[in-house]
């Protein structure tokens, strides 16, 4: 008997056949999850997800024949339910902000712990938007480059201030609660909060907006 409301199912897109099958008994040994379909590239992709039906997509950037950008352009455009989170070793500004505003949402890098990894996928289907501290410190960068010019738009407490910069500063879901003596559910809707106050209508549009230049 599961201690979780729903069971959560993942699909995994990527090359590295040994890290693909690491990560798909991750989530089997998992409490609450389930790994529902395991793909190296994204060639049947429509196909494959319409089958398999999962909640969270996890998938590379770098895949063959098709790129994980465009991919995530391809799933957005034929389900809308299903939630992306990218899982990369880029790093980089460019790929990013292609990644998120192509309808991704949330951003990991494969040097993630997979205590991080179960985190993130749970994150995600709950309402939030995971981020890798390092890509966090990027989106704050890019917040702290455009506040000026949207002063009226942006008002955080000093609350969501404080979770947004721990985040930077690699806390996790877990350790903002302990540190802030709040649940992680609270963290969770703290977070969202933070995207909702940039006027879009989406946490992905929210993180692309201010990662744009």
């Amino acid at each position: 008997m599961t201690n979780f409301a729903a069971m959560i199912k993942i699909a995994i897109v990527e090359d590295n056949n040994a890290l693909r099958q690491s990560l798909c008994n991750l989530f089997n040994e998992t409490e609450g999850m389930q790994c529902v379909a395991s793909l190296n590239n994204l060639l049947n992709i429509v196909s494959e997800i319409n089958k398999s039906k999962p909640d969270v997509i996890l998938m590379d950037i770098g895949l063959p024949h098709i790129s994980g950008i465009e991919g995530v352009r391809t799933i957005r455009e034929n389900f809308n339910a299903a939630e992306i989170l990218m899982f990369t070793v880029f790093e980089d500004d460019e790929k990013i902000f292609e990644a998120l505003k192509a309808g991704a949402s949330g951003y990991l890098l494969k040097k993630s712990s997979p205590e991080e990894i179960i985190e993130a996928i749970r994150s995600l289907y709950y309402g939030g938007s995971p981020m890798s501290a390092s890509i966090a410190r990027k989106v704050i960068l890019s917040f702290q480059n455009n506040h000026t010019d949207h002063r009226e738009d942006f008002q955080l407490t000093t609350r969501e201030k404080e979770i947004l910069h721990s985040l930077v500063d690699g806390l996790s879901y877990k350790k903002l609660a302990e540190k802030y003596f709040i649940s992680i559910s609270t963290v969770r809707t703290h977070i969202r909060h933070i995207y909702e106050k940039l006027h879009v209508n989406t946490k992905t549009q929210a993180v692309a907006k201010v990662l744009k230049k």
